[in-house]
């Protein structure tokens, strides 16, 4: 077979070319061929096809994201020190510390194969933390599935689960905490987002470009093999049809313990001084590493794809570059360096080869034995793909929708039927017990966790001497996101905020996974419009930026796309972690109170509306961020003056959730004296929490709350073995708890406690 080179696509114009199965449309093929000025070579068209898909090239969500751009790049603490474009998010959290986060989506692949694609979803989301100087500390994993009883959901989430703490488990990540998500829109499109937090001192940042004409660029890591071709990239800018899994070559194969080594290897050769830049090889592997390092840097870059080392010897120069193999990274290194970058990496047992140099021309020009097979401007690879307004239009439905409000609905007319509703409520696939899935996840090796799954968010100690931490919280209702998406996307952030806040940790900076349906459908771009507009106005009123994040588009199995699911992550600081606030009940005879916002009358895309009447429209509960804002500095101030037993955010399932849960967590019960025990139990008004405190600090409290203007209300006592709703029912602590907790046993079978 002749070798298709820059030369002899020069003289074959005519050469038919397979640019549609590669996924590009017909003007995107026509557009590569004007800016090379000749047709490309099949690696060109591999490079393209897979830089310019929706998943590397933001093609179709570019003009809404730039408007996180126009939010001011500070934190209440100061500028961040890397924002939007990077690897990775990077934000000042004092003492000569900062911390990097961000989320990303793994979707397609691990509905192809489940466990590969979570597990290789959390390798590459580490590397990005790694790729930016900082050592990964902890992950987390929001995730979504069908309904806990479909057989799809059988199928994907026991190898999805064991995916993510399998590789987490095996790198010694703590996974603190993230979300499991039951619903009918996710049947054959489950979401697996994953999130990584890395910590660094200010002067070990980099950032990846490749500058320096004569610097070596060196491919470390793992070898290079057939799996993963055309992975996330391709999987993730298509749907998927009623016939299922047939993609499994698509997917990744990922090596943790090699992972490991190359974190080691990676930190201690930034701490050598010996490299300039380094860039993860993830979606796209080495055609995105090599076109954004030299895109990135003041130059052009020359590869010999001949010398990357294979594990399979029959890939062609196309595969090679479309490969998404794991655990592998790219470094630009100075000649002088080059010998102590090789001594580190055999140290490591890592594989390291130099398979180019940086140059002094514009080009990223990639040869094959000598054979020159790509010769592209790098940033129209990298960076200027192309940008599509879409049309987008609110849905005929939206109306008629947002009119059918939940308000309506029979509600219990009698304390029986109250409780029997509570114990519907408590004993729903969403609220039960997720401890069938956070117990196969090490919460606690490297043992800096002082928060996690069941607390409102996780939480890590950075400084052992001074006790510096963050706390981080990821969070979405996807059935508020359908009623309003503008609202619910603000309604993730405000709930992701507070829960950082309950921590006593105060909020920096966010980081999105906006996942979305269709792009082509006018339907899923408003919401996704609408949502991002949302996101973008709450974080400017409550002053923290977006740091980073991802767009997962295609999210649907033919016509029906997914419930509009934005999940946004929240990063706090925490000025001492022994000053942490924890969730439960602790003692007996403590005030419980509940604090913020008046309960309203706010059961359109509740729970209850959801569990007990299968009900879906009206408006999501009013978002007001002052009010959030507010609780916020209460929670954060209560925490420094130590006068807090435990704090719980009230959101799915409102009151009766969150009372249930802090009385699971210890055994000790509780007595509630409510004025509308319906409403208050049911409700999901925002800005409100359920806090405990003892009698000695309750008037510390209440004179704290009136300084930050903050309502509260006492609304009942700590104590006993029982939940008691005054004048309505009582259901014992311990009974409810085992009914609670066997929910997903019941579907997915017992599991050994590993964590």
């Amino acid at each position: 077979m002749t070798l298709d080179t820059v030369e002899h696509a020069s003289s074959t114009p005519d050469h038919e070319q397979p640019w549609a199965e590669l996924g590009l449309k017909p003007d995107e093929y026509e557009r590569i061929r004007e800016i090379l000025g000749r047709r490309p070579t099949g690696a060109e068209l591999a490079m393209y096809s897979v830089m310019w898909s929706e998943h590397c090239s933001y093609k179709s969500s570019k003009v809404h994201l730039r408007k996180f751009g126009e939010l001011p790049q500070e934190t209440p603490l100061g500028k961040t020190l890397a924002g939007i474009g990077e690897n990775a998010g990077v934000i000042d959290i004092g003492q000569g510390y900062a911390v990097t986060f961000k989320v990303e989506s793994h979707n397609h692949p691990s509905y192809i194969e489940p466990y590969q694609g979570a597990a290789t979803g959390i390798g590459g989301i580490v590397r990005d933390i790694l790729a930016m100087g900082a050592r990964p500390v902890a992950v987390m994993d929001p995730l979504r599935f069908g309904p806990l009883d479909a057989p799809d959901t059988a199928r994907v989430l026991p190898g999805i689960v064991a995916g993510v703490g399998g590789y987490g488990n095996c790198l010694g990540l703590p996974n603190i905490g993230g979300e499991v998500v039951f619903d009918e829109t996710y049947v054959g499109n489950p979401l697996v987002n994953a999130l990584c937090v890395g910590v660094l001192r200010h002067e070990d940042l980099h950032l990846a470009h490749a500058t320096g004409a004569g610097n070596k660029v060196v491919l470390y890591g793992a070898r290079t093999g057939g799996d993963g071709i055309g992975g996330v990239s391709v999987l993730a800018s298509e749907t998927f049809d009623a016939e299922g899994p047939s993609r499994r070559p698509a997917v990744q194969v990922g090596d943790p313990f090699m992972e490991k080594l190359l974190i080691e290897c990676t930190l201690e050769l930034f701490a050598a001084g010996v490299v300039n830049g380094i860039q993860d090889l993830g979606g796209a592997g080495l055609s995105c590493a090599t076109s954004e390092l030299a895109s990135a840097g003041d130059g052009g870059m020359h590869v010999e794809l001949s010398h990357v080392p294979l594990r399979d010897s029959t890939l062609s120069p196309e595969e090679i570059l479309m490969s998404e193999s794991q655990e592998r990274m790219m470094a630009v290194v100075e000649p002088e360096h080059l010998s102590g970058f090789m001594d580190i990496c055999e140290k490591w047992d890592v594989e390291a080869v130099v398979v180019g140099e940086v140059t002094d021309g514009d080009h990223l020009v990639i040869d094959w034995h000598g054979e020159t097979v790509v010769d592209v401007p790098p940033r129209s690879v990298a960076h200027d793909g192309p940008v599509y307004e879409r049309p987008y239009a609110r849905p005929s439905w939206q109306d008629d929708l947002q009119a059918d409000a939940a308000e309506r609905l029979p509600r219990p007319s009698t304390g029986e039927q109250l409780r029997e509703q509570f114990e519907q409520v408590l004993t729903s696939p969403n609220i039960a017990d997720k401890g069938w899935v956070t117990k196969q996840y090490d919460r606690y090796v490297l043992g800096n966790t002082v928060l996690g799954e069941p607390d409102d968010a996780g939480m890590i100690r950075i400084d052992d001497e001074t006790g510096l931490g963050v706390a981080i919280s990821t969070d979405c209702n996807g059935r508020f996101a359908k009623l309003d998406p503008y609202a619910g996307a603000q309604l993730a952030l405000a709930e992701s905020y507070r829960n950082v806040a309950m921590s006593g940790a105060l909020p920096l900076a966010v980081t999105d996974c906006l996942n979305f349906g269709s792009p082509e459908d006018p339907d899923v771009m408003w919401q996704f419009e609408r949502a991002t507009h949302g996101l973008k106005d709450a974080c400017a009123e409550l002053g923290i930026p977006v740091t980073g994040g991802n767009v997962s588009f295609y999210n649907q199995t033919g016509e029906i796309p997914i419930l509009p699911t934005p999940v946004v992550g929240v990063l706090g600081v925490m000025a001492d972690v022994r000053q942490r606030i924890a969730t439960g009940f602790r003692s007996e005879g403590a005030h419980v109170l509940l604090v913020g916002r008046e309960s309203a009358d706010e059961l359109s895309g509740s729970t209850w509306a959801d569990v007990v009447h299968g009900h879906l429209g009206g408006l999501p509960p009013a978002v007001d961020l002052d009010a959030e804002r507010r609780l916020a500095d209460l929670m954060v101030h209560a925490a420094k003056e130590v006068i807090v037993e435990s704090a719980h955010d009230l959101s799915d399932g409102g009151l009766a959730v969150a009372a249930a849960e802090a009385a699971f967590r210890h055994g000790i019960g509780v007595t509630l004296e409510l004025e509308d025990p319906f409403v208050d139990l049911f409700s999901e008004t925002t800005g409100r929490a359920l806090v405990v405190v003892a009698e000695e600090n309750h008037e510390a409290f209440v004179s704290l709350a009136e300084r930050f203007g903050v309502e509260l209300a006492s609304i009942g006592r700590t104590g006993g073995d029982r939940i008691v709703v005054d004048g309505q029912f009582e259901v014992g602590v311990a009974e409810l708890r085992e009914r609670w907790s066997a929910v997903l046993p019941a579907v997915l079978g017992v599991i050994d406690a590993q964590g």
